[in-house]
């Protein structure tokens, strides 16, 4: 079995304008790192198109609506100060939740041994209801209520490396025993949730700060000390990664000291307890990273993890 690669270039059809750091260019930089032939043996598809039925596994009928009803013919339509659609995001939205559930099928099907899903908009600030912080729908959160519905997997686990703490995947499954969410990321910093005693109805909920100006060293230990034993421990039926890559010392909208290496090593250390737990079920969905050669870089350390298995 091959790792899978799934992306489309209605991806690239989302712009939130001029100087916006979550911007086309994100995917035609991974898409040139992940051309290199250490990746020839990606097996590649394009993403299907997602729709209500997946989108409201999670969010309101209503939300869906409204959202649909805010995409614009022409300019652009602001959600918040930081989050607006064009006119390709609905398309893209639609390809984004339908990429992360068709990489759910395929890992859990067995038909791939795991997966990446190189699509925007990410997920993981949208909440039940609320869009923000460059997201729509929660694509993780919508990746795992669909792989309980349709092949009843008990315990989904979350990990997100994303430096901005996923406050909208939180707060999805905060009452929500059968889905762990954990979390490293930068405090304080956007969106000003993810402290340690934030921890769920039933301790699910596993956050892991680390401070600005942190690097490799406190991210392993933070990663080595919290997070693994609680994610073992939850004897997971299927893993997802909510994959952001600003915690780099590249990226410009953040303060930690993240290098591929960090990447590659989390990447591994997530494998491996899949292997051990969950038949090596892991499907990872891109988040953040918006220096361009800081993504390419650990987005092709992270693939080639998941490529070694």
């Amino acid at each position: 079995m091959n790792t899978l690669l799934i992306t489309h270039p209605s991806a690239l059809g989302h712009d939130m304008g001029a100087g916006h750091p979550e911007r086309p260019d994100r995917l035609r930089a991974i898409d040139r790192a992940l051309e290199a032939e250490r990746f020839q043996g990606l097996h590649r598809v394009l993403a299907e198109r997602g729709g209500r039925d997946l989108i409201t596994l999670v969010h309101p009928a209503a939300y869906f609506e409204a959202i649909e009803a805010a995409a614009p013919k022409s300019g652009l339509a602001f959600l918040d100060g930081d989050t607006s659609m064009s006119p390709g995001t609905w398309e893209a939205a639609m390809h984004a939740v339908g990429a992360a559930c068709q990489a759910v099928d395929e890992v859990m099907t067995g038909k791939a041994a795991n997966a990446f899903v190189a699509m925007r908009p990410p997920g993981h600030h949208a909440e039940t209801s609320t869009p923000m912080g460059f997201c729509f729908f929660n694509n993780v959160a919508i990746a795992a209520r669909h792989a309980q519905k349709a092949y009843g997997a008990e315990r989904v686990a979350i990990m997100d490396f994303d430096v901005h703490h996923g406050n909208g995947t939180q707060e999805i499954f905060w009452a929500d025993k059968t889905v762990m969410y954990s979390s490293t990321h930068q405090m304080p910093l956007y969106p000003g949730t993810g402290s340690k005693n934030e921890q769920g109805d039933y301790e699910t909920i596993v956050n892991a700060p680390m401070r600005a100006g942190d690097g490799g060293e406190a991210f392993r230990d933070a990663m080595m000390s919290v997070v693994l034993k609680r994610l073992e421990e939850f004897h997971p039926d299927l893993i997802l990664i909510s994959a952001g890559f600003d915690a780099h010392k590249r990226d410009p909208l953040a303060n930690l000291n993240l290098v591929e290496d960090d990447f590659a090593w989390a990447t591994e250390m997530l494998i491996a307890i899949a292997n051990r737990k969950c038949g090596g079920r892991v499907v990872s969905l891109l988040e953040g990273g918006y220096d361009l050669k800081g993504l390419a870089d650990s987005v092709a350390a992270h693939v080639g993890k998941l490529m070694e298995g």
